[in-house]
């Protein structure tokens, strides 16, 4: 069938490389949050967020269907996000019954600040790497982005890249 059960050694070691990188990246990627001024968001908190920012005035129910999430949760995360000031529901101009959710100016000032200090803790571990690992590694990522966008859509960019 073209399916191969069982992955070569090469596949194994990049799985297990990717393990401690996404590790480490945690540990960068929170440091880059810590440092945000407003204070940190919750990681589902944050999820909503990043959602919102993609797709602006979508309801409670598609929300909760972008995340995997049930609605009731997905409802008080918002009233937590809303209390904040990062997020603001409005009606529906298609139906009555519908509110939609939207990122505040100071939701989105959030997200800008957050995704500045998280590319700068990024940078300038990945400035010093040697230029042609540098470009392996762009290379990987374009690879490893296209290939998770084969396997049911989980590579769905949060934003546009330029």
């Amino acid at each position: 069938m073209g399916l191969n059960p069982e992955p070569d050694h090469r596949s194994r070691d990049a799985a297990h490389e990717g393990s401690e990188v996404i590790e480490l990246l945690e540990v960068l990627w929170e440091r880059g949050r810590e440092a945000v001024p407003t204070g940190p968001v919750s990681p589902s908190q944050l999820r909503v967020l990043y959602a919102l920012d993609r797709d602006e005035g979508i309801n409670l129910r598609m929300l909760a269907e972008a995340l995997g999430s049930a609605s009731p949760s997905v409802s008080r995360l918002c009233d937590r996000l809303q209390a904040t000031g990062f997020v603001e529901r409005a009606p529906s101009p298609v139906s009555r019954r519908e509110l939609e959710l939207r990122l505040t100016s100071h939701g989105k000032a959030y997200l800008v600040d957050l995704r500045m200090r998280r590319e700068q803790v990024l940078m300038s571990t990945i400035d010093a790497m040697p230029p042609k690992a540098r470009r392996a590694l762009l290379e990987g990522l374009r690879g490893f982005r296209s290939a998770a966008g084969r396997d049911g859509g989980v590579a769905r960019p949060l934003r546009s890249t330029g």
